[in-house]
């Protein structure tokens, strides 16, 4: 029998399966605009109690949480003393042997608090943030308070949180206890609250180049593929995208749906059934979903070609662009493909909301695409 699984056993909210937690890493690349502007409010004494961290997933905001985190802990606040004030501080660098980072990689630094969703007593990872999740920080703020350094708090993502719990962070920004720094992770700032957002400073995070992708992967431990434009085609600039692609074989997913694409209008149908397949086998659900997100990103470009006249670069796939060109050749057909992807994804939501079978809804779509590419 299988004992109970552990806390570090357990998966986490606030890290993406198959990439070390953001509190691992050390570099964050293509965000310089972002950490130049925290610094500079940091130098200037200005330093805002609440910042809101926005920008796709995946991009490295939660990265950079921690570095700042890390940074604020370690970091003295600027002082004016007898011969002026201090040079500014230029980077977010911490030293990795700097007691403070050995403290936050091992979970056992006073000063941070780190907030994302939450198990159950069932150890169910909840579906939201809740408000006990929030109450715990007047706990964290009371024992922290006695050393009279600063405290952090971060919260990943602020988008998980049901109305008590945002209602009740919202006070702490309201009335920010002394010394402390709330931030906050958000995918989509829209669904917070107006009164949060006013309450903070916006950092905007932009997609990675492709040039940065690649040195975060690396970074990440990921092994490359043999066409890295492809994977940088797919992930549109989100190191977490990439990450799911290469654990989860979305290359060749996307790749084989290109295919399947190309034998149109005529369709390989063996194709069509083993992929409708591979999506029903059991314990497939991530692979299910990632082919779901694929179909819709075969379906954008697909109208991108004909409403530009030209497809998108780089390909995601090989021969992707003569495929595009071919089933999107004009304007009109570009809104043919537009329309399917709405319908395609309206189809996909009543079908899961029904647990209509996995194999069904994916064939179902490939005869909708079938239909589209004989117009």
């Amino acid at each position: 029998m299988k004992g109970k699984a552990s806390d570090e056993d357990l998966p986490r909210a606030d890290q993406a399966p198959g990439a070390p937690h953001p509190r691992e890493v050390q570099q964050l690349f293509g965000q310089s605009q972002a950490e130049a502007a925290f610094l500079t409010a940091f130098n200037s004494d200005r330093l805002h109690h609440g910042w809101l961290l926005t920008g796709p997933q995946g991009i490295g905001k939660a990265t950079l949480a921690w570095r700042i985190a890390r940074f604020l802990l370690a970091t003295p606040p600027p002082e004016t003393g007898l011969f002026g004030a201090p040079p500014p501080v230029e980077t977010l660098d911490i030293n990795p042997e700097h007691p403070v980072s050995h403290r936050i990689q091992a979970l056992a630094e006073p000063g941070l608090a780190a907030i994302s969703r939450s198990y159950n007593d069932k150890s169910r990872l909840r579906d939201q943030i809740v408000v006990d999740d929030i109450r715990a920080l007047n706990r964290f703020f009371g024992l922290s308070a006695t050393d009279g350094g600063r405290r952090v708090v971060i919260v990943d993502a602020a988008d998980d949180m049901n109305t008590s719990a945002a209602n009740a962070l919202l006070k702490m920004l309201e009335e920010p206890p002394a010394r402390t720094t709330l931030l906050l992770i958000s995918h989509q700032p829209s669904r917070l609250l107006p009164t949060i957002r006013s309450r903070c400073r916006t950092l905007r995070l932009s997609p990675l180049s492709p040039d940065d992708m690649q040195l975060a992967l690396v970074q990440s431990g990921a092994e490359l593929p043999e066409n890295p434009e492809h994977l940088a085609a797919l992930a549109a600039g989100s190191v977490g995208a990439a990450l799911r692609l290469l654990n989860l074989g979305g290359l060749q997913i996307y790749s084989e749906l290109i295919q399947i694409l190309g034998s149109m209008p005529r369709l390989d149908r063996p194709r069509a059934m083993a992929l409708a397949e591979a999506a029903a086998q059991r314990g497939a659900g991530e692979k299910f979903e990632l082919l779901l997100t694929l179909i819709d990103v075969a379906l954008a470009r697909l109208a991108r070609t004909g409403a530009s006249g030209t497809p998108p670069v780089p390909q995601a796939a090989s021969d992707e662009a003569t495929v595009l060109t071919r089933l999107s050749p004009t304007p009109q057909a570009a809104r043919a493909w537009a329309d399917l992807a709405g319908e395609v994804t309206a189809r996909v939501r009543h079908g899961q909301a029904v647990n209509l079978d996995p194999a069904a809804l994916v064939l179902d779509t490939v005869f909708k695409m079938q239909k589209t590419a004989s117009h």
